[in-house]
C-alpha cells in the first residue's frame, strides 16, 4: 500500500543528496583535507569579518529553500498517509 510513496520519497531524497554531493565536489568542499585538523588551533581574532558576496547569499537562500522543500515533502507524505491512505 505505502510502498510506491515510500520508494518515490526515498528516490527523491537520494537524487537530491547526489546532486548536493556533486555540487560540493565541484566547489572544492573536499580539497585540502590535511588542513582541517589544524583549524581549531588557528587564532581568528585578528581577522576582520568579510561581507557576504551575492553568490554566497544566493547559495544560502537556495539551501534554505531546499530545506523547506524537504520539510514540505515530508509533511505532505505524512498528511497523505494519515488522512487519505486506507
Amino acid at each position: 500500500m505505502y510502498f510506491p510513496y515510500f520508494i518515490t520519497y526515498m528516490s527523491i531524497g537520494l537524487v537530491i543528496s547526489i546532486v548536493v554531493f556533486i555540487w560540493a565536489l565541484k566547489n572544492g568542499q573536499f580539497r585540502d583535507q590535511q588542513r582541517a585538523r589544524f583549524l581549531p588551533l588557528e587564532d581568528d581574532l585578528d581577522q576582520t569579518a568579510a561581507g557576504t558576496s551575492r553568490v554566497s547569499r544566493y547559495e544560502m537562500y537556495g539551501l534554505f529553500l531546499l530545506a523547506l522543500a524537504g520539510l514540505g515533502a515530508s509533511a505532505a507524505v505524512l498528511i497523505y498517509s494519515l488522512f487519505y491512505a486506507p
